[in-house]
């Protein structure tokens, strides 16, 4: 059974984990969004209770 054996998915693993943490993530933290959430209005909608036929 080839799955059993981690030789060589360990080692893709490790890589693809070291690639992610040490490349990839330090180029995305510094990005900001041109779209924050935080500037946005909240909007408050009234809510009426449901009147159920049967009680």
């Amino acid at each position: 059974m080839p799955q059993l054996n981690p030789n060589p998915w360990l080692s893709i693993m490790i890589m693809t984990w070291l690639t992610l943490s040490l490349i990839i993530q330090p180029k995305m933290l510094p990005f900001t969004p041109t779209n924050p959430p935080t500037n946005k209005t909240t909007l408050t909608t009234k809510t009426n209770p449901w009147t159920w036929p049967w009680s």
